[in-house]
Protein backbone atom coordinates (compact mmCIF):
# COMPACT_ATOMS: atom_id res chain seq x y z
CA UNK A 1 0.00 0.00 0.00
CA UNK A 2 1.22 3.49 -0.80
CA UNK A 3 2.03 6.24 1.64
CA UNK A 4 -1.04 8.25 2.74
CA UNK A 5 -1.53 11.40 0.65
CA UNK A 6 -2.88 14.53 2.38
CA UNK A 7 -5.98 15.62 0.45
CA UNK A 8 -7.76 18.26 2.52
CA UNK A 9 -8.41 19.49 6.03
CA UNK A 10 -11.01 17.78 8.19
CA UNK A 11 -13.18 20.89 8.46
CA UNK A 12 -13.53 21.14 4.65
CA UNK A 13 -16.14 18.38 4.64
CA UNK A 14 -19.29 18.90 6.73
CA UNK A 15 -20.87 15.93 8.51
CA UNK A 16 -23.25 14.08 6.18
CA UNK A 17 -21.70 15.41 2.97
CA UNK A 18 -19.05 14.58 0.43
CA UNK A 19 -16.52 16.51 -1.63
CA UNK A 20 -14.51 15.76 -4.76
CA UNK A 21 -10.75 16.09 -5.04
CA UNK A 22 -8.21 15.47 -7.78
CA UNK A 23 -5.51 13.15 -6.43
CA UNK A 24 -2.72 11.87 -8.67
CA UNK A 25 -4.84 12.28 -11.80
CA UNK A 26 -7.96 10.64 -10.37
CA UNK A 27 -11.19 12.13 -9.04
CA UNK A 28 -11.72 10.92 -5.45
CA UNK A 29 -14.91 11.47 -3.46
CA UNK A 30 -14.48 11.75 0.30
CA UNK A 31 -17.53 11.51 2.56
CA UNK A 32 -17.89 12.44 6.20
CA UNK A 33 -20.19 10.35 8.35
CA UNK A 34 -20.71 11.19 12.03
CA UNK A 35 -17.85 12.92 13.81
CA UNK A 36 -14.52 12.11 12.24
CA UNK A 37 -15.55 9.00 10.29
CA UNK A 38 -14.48 9.46 6.67
CA UNK A 39 -14.71 7.18 3.62
CA UNK A 40 -13.22 7.62 0.15
CA UNK A 41 -14.36 6.11 -3.16
CA UNK A 42 -13.75 6.70 -6.85
CA UNK A 43 -15.35 10.04 -7.64
CA UNK A 44 -16.72 8.93 -11.03
CA UNK A 45 -19.81 6.75 -11.02
CA UNK A 46 -19.08 3.49 -12.91
CA UNK A 47 -22.42 3.77 -14.73
CA UNK A 48 -21.84 6.92 -16.77
CA UNK A 49 -19.05 8.88 -15.07
CA UNK A 50 -21.36 11.05 -12.96
CA UNK A 51 -19.93 13.22 -10.15
CA UNK A 52 -20.65 10.86 -7.28
CA UNK A 53 -18.99 13.16 -4.73
CA UNK A 54 -21.77 15.69 -5.19
CA UNK A 55 -24.52 13.13 -4.55
CA UNK A 56 -26.76 12.98 -1.49
CA UNK A 57 -25.41 10.91 1.41
CA UNK A 58 -27.93 9.09 3.61
CA UNK A 59 -26.98 6.47 6.21
CA UNK A 60 -23.71 5.66 4.45
CA UNK A 61 -25.22 5.42 0.98
CA UNK A 62 -24.46 7.98 -1.73
CA UNK A 63 -26.79 8.50 -4.68
CA UNK A 64 -25.22 9.57 -7.96
CA UNK A 65 -26.95 12.78 -9.06
CA UNK A 66 -27.02 11.80 -12.75
CA UNK A 67 -28.95 8.51 -12.81
CA UNK A 68 -29.58 7.52 -9.21
CA UNK A 69 -27.11 4.67 -8.84
CA UNK A 70 -26.43 4.10 -5.13
CA UNK A 71 -23.25 2.92 -3.43
CA UNK A 72 -22.30 2.16 0.16
CA UNK A 73 -19.38 4.53 0.78
CA UNK A 74 -17.89 2.12 3.34
CA UNK A 75 -17.60 -0.85 0.97
CA UNK A 76 -18.05 0.58 -2.54
CA UNK A 77 -20.83 -1.96 -3.21
CA UNK A 78 -23.79 -1.02 -5.39
CA UNK A 79 -26.98 -1.20 -3.34
CA UNK A 80 -28.87 -3.46 -5.76
CA UNK A 81 -26.18 -5.64 -7.33
CA UNK A 82 -23.30 -7.39 -5.57
CA UNK A 83 -21.48 -7.65 -8.90
CA UNK A 84 -21.14 -3.86 -9.20
CA UNK A 85 -18.78 -1.93 -7.00
CA UNK A 86 -16.61 1.14 -7.11
CA UNK A 87 -13.06 1.48 -5.85
CA UNK A 88 -12.60 2.40 -2.19
CA UNK A 89 -9.53 4.01 -0.65
CA UNK A 90 -8.15 3.78 2.87
CA UNK A 91 -8.57 7.00 4.84
CA UNK A 92 -6.47 8.21 7.75
CA UNK A 93 -6.30 11.43 9.71
CA UNK A 94 -3.04 13.24 10.42
CA UNK A 95 -2.68 16.60 12.15
CA UNK A 96 -6.09 17.85 11.00
CA UNK A 97 -5.70 16.51 7.46
CA UNK A 98 -7.64 13.78 5.69
CA UNK A 99 -5.21 11.44 3.91
CA UNK A 100 -5.87 8.58 1.52
CA UNK A 101 -3.79 5.66 0.32
CA UNK A 102 -3.99 5.11 -3.44
CA UNK A 103 -3.21 1.32 -3.18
Amino acid sequence: MSEPIPVCQIDEIPVGEGREFAVHGKVIAIFRMEGDEFHAIDGLCPHAGGPIGTGALRKGVVTCPWHGWQFDVRTGKHCLSDSIRTTTYSVSLDAGNICIAMQ
